[in-house]
């Protein structure tokens, strides 16, 4: 598999800004990955993407109010795989995949667990894109358009996503007469986190979800802010000590240097930017989201935190000491490239839709305070607040997201209520520490691996994968396959 992450780390940058001090860049949360795309052992076959049909559904603009402006329809596109469906007549299930951050048809190419598994269960495949992505954006407006008008964009929230798709799985359902099929949601990263809401929003339209790598609990004050960035440090600690030590020397060299005269210019040279640095902390920046991308999509085989950490410890430290290890390990993860940090490149949809959605509702309070391989940056509420304010003109709903959806006393709540949700992870993905990681009823059930990184279960299957991968995939799939027999058995009993 290629290490060419280029396009992931561009728009971890691109999405970084400073107002008072506070950042508001977050990793994202989504599964897109360029090398993954290029990567046929990564990627659904051809023959089963040509087998997608493309919809626009005549969506509502506004589902909760009753404004005139509310009544505007948008079309909203999804995609459905008739080839292994059993029918109406049979209830055969219903799969559906809920789109996050990012323009469904970069999602196709990824997500193989619905169609890895259809035959099987002789099930439709349906994939809906999340409004205001891709081609699903009101009054076929542009994403950048569409966030520059204050009235468009305040239809742009994850409850407004949820009606979205209960409205078109319904509609499918009716358009194919399968009312008594059951339906399965499947959702990756933020989509994962929808997944869950869904079923527990819309128990009447799913009959179970399949969560992959859901931080539902990286809200408020749940979990510690320093808990991805502890992820990270214990990935890059358990593969090289030395390799963790040398990053977190690197910072205060690079900060040592910045500050000598022309500094600046002598690390861009040193690390062959594509353009000078303007600061120390640009290249700091940069080499972050390096390294929590490599650790959030740590996949086999070739474990990207250990070929960085490979080329550290390998590194000749005749020239340029420290940072010259540093610089290797970016060699290394960046393979092919003519120049390295700050490349030019077009702000993609994902990261423009998610810095709308960080600032209204998915406020992630991601720091880091200490016991951390990085230097001290804590997230400040109020200088994101400013921040926000300043790039929106909106101010965040802190406690929004845990109020409409619940996350506090998480087994408590749940295990009273909630059912038919698998919340799957790989403990090398930094947002796995948000995630569900225990059973909290025998329904709403943590299937988790090791060795495991972000929405690593839901890609397509491959020959190659490891025997734990090929295990989390196969629990989920007969947890799953419990659940409509359970269904198939009520539905006749109901029917009697």
């Amino acid at each position: 598999m290629t290490l060419s992450w280029l396009s992931f780390i561009i728009s971890f940058i691109l999405s970084i800004a400073f107002i008072s001090g506070q950042k508001l860049y977050s990793p994202r949360l989504s599964l897109r990955r360029e090398d993954i795309l290029r990567d046929p052992k990564r990627a659904v076959s051809a023959s089963e993407t040509n087998d997608f049909k493309t919809f626009f559904f005549n969506q509502t603009l506004d589902h909760f109010n009753y404004r005139p402006e509310s009544y505007s329809t948008f079309k909203q596109k999804y995609l459905i795989n008739y080839k292994y469906w059993g029918g109406a007549n049979s209830n055969a299930p219903i799969f559906v995949y809920l789109g996050n951050e990012s323009p469904l048809d970069d999602q196709l190419t990824v997500i193989g667990f619905l169609t890895d598994n259809a035959a099987q269960f002789e099930a439709l495949s349906v994939y809906i894109e999340h409004r205001y992505y891709g081609e699903s954006i009101p009054h076929g407006m542009s994403l950048e358009e569409a966030l520059k008008d204050a009235n468009i964009r305040g239809y742009f929230s994850s409850a407004q996503a949820l009606a979205d798709f209960a409205a078109i799985i319904m509609h499918v359902k009716q358009d194919l007469k399968a009312r008594d099929s059951p339906v399965i949601v499947v959702g990756a990263s933020y989509g994962g986190m929808l997944a869950s809401w869904f079923r527990l929003k819309y128990p009447h339209v799913t009959l179970g979800a399949l969560a992959s790598s859901a931080p539902i609990l990286y809200f408020d004050d749940i979990i510690s802010q320093d808990a991805y960035s502890s992820v990270v440090t214990k990935d890059f600690k358990e593969a090289s000590e030395t390799c963790y030590q040398a990053i977190g020397d690197s910072w205060s060299e690079i900060d040592r240097i910045a500050q000598e005269p022309n500094g600046t210019s002598k690390l861009s040279k040193m690390f062959k930017t594509c353009k000078p640095l303007e600061s120390g902390d640009e290249l700091k920046d940069y080499l972050i989201s390096m390294y929590e991308g490599a650790a959030q999509y740590d996949l086999p085989p070739t474990y990207p935190v250990s070929v960085i950490c490979n080329a550290i410890d390998g590194a000749n430290t005749t020239e340029n000491g420290i940072l010259g290890k540093v610089f290797a390990g970016l060699i290394a993860y960046n393979t092919n490239s003519a120049c390295y940090v700050n490349p030019p490149t077009a702000i993609s949809q994902s990261s423009l839709g998610w810095g709308w959605q960080r600032c209204s509702e998915m406020v992630m309070p991601k720091g880091v305070t200490n016991n951390s391989m990085f230097q001290p940056d804590p997230f400040i509420l109020s200088s994101f607040t400013d921040e926000c304010n300043h790039q929106y003109g909106v101010v965040p709903r802190p406690h929004w997201i845990t109020t409409y959806y619940g996350a506090h006393d998480i087994e408590l709540i749940l295990c009273r209520f909630g059912s038919n949700i698998i919340f799957s992870n790989g403990l090398r993905d930094p947002f796995s520490s948000a995630g569900v990681l225990k059973n909290i009823s025998d329904s709403i059930v943590a299937v988790y691996t090791e060795k495991g990184a972000h929405c690593l279960d839901v890609y397509a299957e491959d020959q190659s994968d490891p025997d734990w991968l090929v295990m989390q995939r196969k629990t989920e799939f007969e947890i799953i396959r419990g659940w409509i027999a359970k269904y198939y058995a009520d539905l006749r009993a109901f029917k009697q």
